[in-house]
């Protein structure tokens, strides 16, 4: 036989409007395998499926005003942050035992502190708080704030003993001293009266501080 007189289309046995159909199908094959080529598709795993769940849901609840455990690493708890934290200079014993690792206890114990005091200066003042670990305070830490302005202050130049000796920073010969001085030297100026007079240490001097009021 001559191969050379058969028509090509005998060899596969396509009509001519089968050959056409063929044509159109592996163009259309290449123009999607070139595609895919160009821009090819990311296949997201269950894990990176399911951050993003948790993404939308931490991100509608804390439009909603409402604290998940999550917000910290998602960073959706940015915005108007102040107003969600607990102030722990005005807080009652019920909020404060909102928060994880906190209860009646410890809860009661970090008013009374705050009573001690006249109030939270720093956050880092509740490591001070009897009984309250390391590991509650870094759960706690990013929930809460202190109000300075709400921070009641000695008037050191007019304080008594009693007024003095609530502040826990103080010892008591510390007091005496200070009570001596004034009665000897009359008032007391600033910070530097109190600690090159050695009537207070130096390392207490930043903690001591923001407690005293030293107008007349």
């Amino acid at each position: 036989m001559d191969f050379s007189r058969v028509p090509i289309r005998n060899w596969f046995g396509y009509t001519r409007r089968e050959r056409r159909a063929t044509f159109i199908l592996l163009l259309i094959i290449l123009v999607v395998t070139g595609v895919r080529y160009i821009f090819p598709v990311k296949n997201s795993s269950i894990e990176e499926l399911s951050a993003s769940f948790a993404y939308a849901s931490d991100k509608s609840d804390a439009d909603n005003g409402v604290m998940t455990e999550s917000q910290e690493q998602w960073g959706v708890f940015r915005y108007d942050q102040q107003q969600q934290l607990l102030d722990i200079n005005t807080c009652d014993s019920a909020a404060l035992e909102a928060l994880p690792g906190i209860g009646p206890v410890l809860s009661v114990r970090i008013i009374k502190f705050r009573n001690l005091l006249g109030g939270y200066v720093s956050v880092s003042q509740l490591r001070e708080v009897y009984g309250l670990n390391e590991e509650t305070y870094e759960m706690i830490a990013g929930r809460i704030f202190a109000d300075t302005l709400k921070v009641r202050k000695i008037k050191i130049n007019r304080a008594e003993y009693k007024d003095l000796i609530r502040l826990p920073y103080f010892d008591r010969y510390e007091i005496t001293a200070i009570l001596k001085y004034r009665e000897l030297k009359g008032s007391i100026t600033g910070m530097r009266d109190l600690t090159e007079n050695k009537l207070v240490a130096v390392e207490k001097s930043d903690k001591i501080k923001p407690y005293l009021d030293f107008g007349e």
